[in-house]
């Protein structure tokens, strides 16, 4: 039997909802085996973030070769890298590991608001580690960020869509959260090439914390077990639209999604 192996390079977040938790959540219930690299330590609940404490760089470093002396990874997630050095690191090391299937989530701005990615930091993003992604998955306002577009309509979105991949990027999904269509939430994938569009019902709901880590963790087990990209994003769709759909409606603000709603929905289903 062989299992996946799943690693997320990432922010701590203590309220669980969000960064190495949500992303090892995400891969225990898609069934691979999941390793985290931690960029940070963040204090937060679902009424914000606290306080954000970098891990020393030697740290960050040590981590990332302990995985891959031992357990090199199917699939690598990227979130919430914080600094430019830790960006550089991370590119540093995923070429000469030489892992290939790497998810990058340009992780920005926390629900609240509160900045997760110093503005410095923006430009190694896209000279230093976009060129090695897989797979880009920003939001709207995040794509906003990388590309300098301002995304009004979909026909912004391709464009953007179109430079992250001239960046260096072999895919890109821009998620439609932040622009819903009516009822409908549709998110974009470029492969270069060609796009796809990706459609489900929006959920309105304050309880979203994490989703864009979620989404991204679950393309990567996907990506981790084999599958291809459309494969891969269909499943992650279904389970971040499963999750905000049976949200669990905890805290005081933006709540945590519900990570065990997916599978529970397959059992449910046999």
């Amino acid at each position: 039997m062989t299992i996946g192996k799943a690693l997320t390079i990432a922010g701590s977040d203590s309220g669980g909802g969000a960064g190495i938790q949500a992303d090892l959540k995400t891969f225990q219930e898609l069934d691979v085996y999941g390793m985290s690299v931690i960029t940070a330590v963040t204090s937060q609940n679902t009424l914000g973030v606290h306080g954000v404490y970098p891990v020393p760089i030697e740290g960050v470093i040590s981590q990332l070769d302990a995985i891959a002396e031992d357990l090199s990874p199917d699939a690598v997630k990227t979130g919430m890298l914080f600094n430019q050095e830790i960006i550089q690191i991370v590119s540093n090391k995923v070429q000469k590991h030489g892992w290939e299937k790497i998810v990058v989530d340009p992780v920005m701005i926390a629900k609240g608001g509160h900045p997760l990615l110093e503005e410095s930091a923006i430009n190694a993003l896209i000279n230093d580690l976009i060129p090695l992604s897989f797979i880009v998955t920003p939001n709207i306002p995040e794509a906003e960020a990388i590309t300098g577009i301002e995304i009004k309509s979909f026909d912004d979105r391709k464009e953007a869509a179109k430079k992250i991949c001239q960046m260096g990027a072999k895919h890109v999904i821009i998620k439609g959260g932040h622009q819903p269509s009516g009822s409908e939430i549709i998110d974009l994938l470029f492969d270069g090439h060609d796009f796809y569009e990706f459609k489900g019902n929006y959920v309105n709901t304050k309880h979203t914390h994490g989703t864009g880590c979620t989404f991204s963790a679950a393309l990567t087990a996907e990506l981790a077990k084999g599958k291809d990209v459309i494969e891969a994003v269909k499943t992650a769709k279904e389970f971040i639209h499963l999750a905000v759909e049976n949200a669990l409606g905890i805290g005081g603000g933006h709540g945590p999604t519900n990570h065990w709603a997916y599978k529970r929905n397959l059992a449910a289903s046999k």
